[in-house]
């Protein structure tokens, strides 16, 4: 998206319904991993057991389209990497339909579990103040009253032509947390339903091979097509003069990147702003007062990744 800016590239509508699909398929994922762990780090092994099998079938349709399962490298600049293979669309709505009913049995499981909640409520409470402190962004601002949602309060993509809602609560403690991103997972449900049955025809992308090379049978069958493949990947992608910045709301909060070209092949500055750097630096402040087993609970609700805050 920040490359596209920067070449004020016009996405066609079949592209960014695509990418939305797979972006709250990636929700999905998200969640699901959170969720599950998060559980069996307390000591409930059936929701991890039941989450893992529905995110295996999300991991095969990311494969479909991509051949790779974790580091998809689906979406790209200009659009996606390739259409739909045929019937895929099918196999995303079954998931969908039975989705929702996994999303309940978790649910059940889980909230009103006597020992659940005595693990999870009012642990790691946050407050509005400490949360803007922190720079706090997704479920865990959402989680002490505030309504702030990229894809509502600045849309991107095709967000705004879309029905859903933002979940908040109050109290801002772990509980909380959990019953947020349950109430995403089914929001996300929706969301893809609403793309498969508004999904557009047409071409998946502009033929501008500044950002994209043509596709394989264009380059092997023309001059034009064998040309530009050439000359794209041997050139690199110069990027124009300016500087953008581009937030998204990620699964783990706002997903930010800062971008400044002086006109070559490599950026003057690409500044990454990942959610998991931020909320991890609160961990002392979410865990004062309590008990050591209690560090376990609010690491879960955090959702971070070590390897994104490492980086």
């Amino acid at each position: 998206m920040a490359i596209e800016k920067l070449f004020k590239y016009h996405v066609t509508r079949r592209a960014t319904y695509i990418r939305v699909l797979f972006l709250e398929i990636t929700r999905i994922l998200n969640h699901i991993m959170s969720l599950t762990t998060h559980a069996l780090d307390i000591g409930a092994l059936t929701p991890f057991l039941w989450g893992f099998e529905e995110r295996e079938k999300l991991m095969n349709i990311y494969e479909k389209v991509s051949g790779a399962r974790m580091h998809a490298a689906y979406i790209r600049p200009g659009g996606v990497h390739q259409d739909l293979p045929l019937l895929l669309l099918n196999e995303i709505y079954a998931f969908c339909e039975t989705f929702e009913y996994r999303v309940k049995e978790i649910d059940e499981l889980l909230t009103n579990n006597r020992i659940w909640k005595q693990r999870l409520l009012n642990i790691g409470i946050a407050t509005v103040t400490y949360a803007k402190n922190f720079g706090f962004t997704g479920v865990l601002l959402r989680s002490t009253g505030i309504k702030w949602d990229l894809r509502k309060n600045t849309p991107y993509e095709i967000y705004k032509e879309l029905q859903f809602e933002v979940p908040i609560s109050r109290n801002g403690d772990c509980y909380d947390r959990y019953l947020l991103r349950i109430e995403e997972l089914s929001q996300s449900n929706w969301l893809i339903f609403q793309c498969i049955k508004n999904l557009p025809l047409g071409d998946m992308s502009l033929p501008n091979f500044f950002i994209k090379p043509p596709d394989k049978y264009t380059a092997k069958t023309t001059i034009q097509g064998m040309i530009q493949h050439y000359c794209f990947f041997s050139n690199k992608l110069n990027l124009k003069k300016g500087e953008v910045y581009i937030g998204v709301e990620a699964p783990k909060g706002e997903f930010g990147l800062f971008l400044i070209s002086n006109g070559r092949i490599v950026p003057y500055r690409c500044k990454i702003r990942s959610p998991g750097y931020f909320h991890l630096q609160s961990i002392n402040y979410l865990t004062k007062g309590h008990l050591l087993a209690d560090v376990v609970t609010v690491i879960g609700t955090l959702d971070i990744v070590f390897g994104e805050v490492d980086r």
